[in-house]
């Protein structure tokens, strides 16, 4: 599905031509940081590193991380690195602890951001006239508008219907016939629910293609949803601190993890324990070093995103990262075992009868950590009985997956609290 003549001359880019970009930005962006954030340069200065020292990409480890709590630290603006009159833009994250991540952009930062949204959009499928629903949450949130311009710069119809109103969702996407749907795949399930509480068959659509981020999600809900729609299903990845969305794109022609558009963002691996650089192909710790912003250039971001490079394949220059399915701050550990979420989400997938909406309690009775794990059923599985022999099919897949025996509780359609954007999958009740 991919044009070679539509493509942006990066992404037609070799590796070495790539690297080379990367190497003369990237020295520009650690200047124009040292020179204009104190914060950066403080934190360059009590690592005996400058600028000047800067040669190669191998440098850049030299050079110290940034962290979310850099970003609240100097909550709202002392990371900005122009003046306030040149910022046309500012954005913030929905944060559910502490204070909000601040995100500023010149204009000039706009025009890299509807850049590679754009870009994004493209090597997923979409193309100039075809109708793009944005079911991403308008606002502070960096989803709805960053998808919204880039959606427009490339030639789009943009139906900008953001989140919520899931009856609204279904009457628009039969009636105005759109042919992308952007929006987070955990509500892109709660929009197939209420097709089928409709009675409308989500396969007869208009959609060919959709872009799904902001949270985690597996290759099964992949397979869910598409089976569901009759369409293609791509993964983008980003976020506010870097960019916003269009940081890294699925290509839907191979749809084997996102390729990063390195010309704009440049990422490592690391040891998430301690802080080593580790060589494409091994998991870690996804950081990125922005390369073109002013008003908030980022160098070594932690992302605390689970992934590994790889080598590029539908745009050969540039790394695809490993479809992230994990956070290295959100894994839980429940006995001694280390597990993620999307390792539970990928066992209750493989059974037609769940819905895909979950949730898993931690409590803990006497000195032992207990899970439940609470799943609602299909509105045309459910039969009130707690489903019997089949959640317990279950129990024993996800002991099998993760080594350790959790309680499952199978609940009515509709009891889990719905969210428009990021799901709650963890309730930690345990004492502190």
């Amino acid at each position: 599905m991919s044009d070679v003549s539509m493509l942006d001359p990066a992404e037609r880019a070799s590796r070495d031509e790539i690297v080379a970009l990367q190497t003369s930005r990237l020295a520009e962006t650690l200047r124009h940081t040292y020179a204009k954030v104190a914060h950066f340069r403080s934190r360059c200065e009590a690592l005996g590193v400058h600028p000047n020292d800067f040669r190669s990409i191998e440098d850049l480890a030299k050079f110290p991380f940034t962290t979310k709590t850099d970003l609240r630290d100097t909550y709202p603006f002392e990371l900005f690195a122009v003046p306030m009159e040149q910022v046309v833009r500012i954005h913030a994250s929905s944060g559910t602890t502490g204070k909000p991540i601040v995100v500023g952009y010149t204009r000039e930062d706009l025009e890299v951001w509807s850049e590679v949204a754009a870009r994004s959009l493209r090597a997923a499928g979409a193309r100039p006239g075809m109708k793009l629903h944005n079911a991403y949450g308008y606002g502070l949130f960096t989803g709805g508008l960053g998808i919204h311009y880039g959606g427009e710069r490339l030639g789009m119809t943009v139906i900008p219907i953001s989140g919520g109103m899931t009856e609204r969702q279904v009457q628009l996407i039969v009636d105005f016939k759109p042919d992308v749907i952007t929006v987070t795949p955990s509500y892109m399930l709660a929009i197939l629910d209420e097709f089928i509480r409709q009675g409308i068959d989500p396969r007869g659509t208009s959609l060919k293609v959709g872009v799904f981020g902001a949270e985690p999600w597996t290759n099964e809900m992949r397979a869910e949803i598409e089976r569901s729609f009759d369409m293609q299903a791509v993964d983008i990845y980003g976020l506010s601190e870097i960019i916003g969305p269009g940081v890294a794109q699925e290509c839907v022609e191979t749809k084997d993890g996102p390729h990063i558009w390195e010309d704009h963002f440049l990422p490592e691996i690391i040891d998430p324990d301690t802080g080593a650089v580790l060589p494409d192909g091994e998991a870690g710790e996804l950081v990125f070093t922005s390369l073109t912003k002013r008003a908030l250039p980022m160098v070594r971001y932690r992302t605390r995103d689970r992934s590994r490079l790889l080598p590029g394949t539908a745009r050969p220059g540039m790394r695809r990262i490993e479809k992230v399915v994990g956070r290295t701050d959100d894994m839980l550990i429940l006995r001694g075992v280390n597990l993620f979420p999307t390792q539970i989400e990928s066992v209750l997938l493989a059974h037609p009868w769940t819905s895909g909406h979950f949730q898993l309690v931690l409590t803990r009775e006497g000195r032992m950590d207990e899970m439940t794990v609470r799943v609602e059923a299909r509105p045309d599985a459910w039969d009130g009985t707690g489903l019997g022999d089949e959640a317990q099919r279950v129990v024993h897949q996800i002991k099998n997956t993760i080594g350790v025996s959790v309680r499952l509780v199978v609940e009515p359609p509709g009891t889990l609290e719905r969210s428009v954007g990021k799901i709650k999958r963890v309730v930690d009740n345990r004492p502190r």
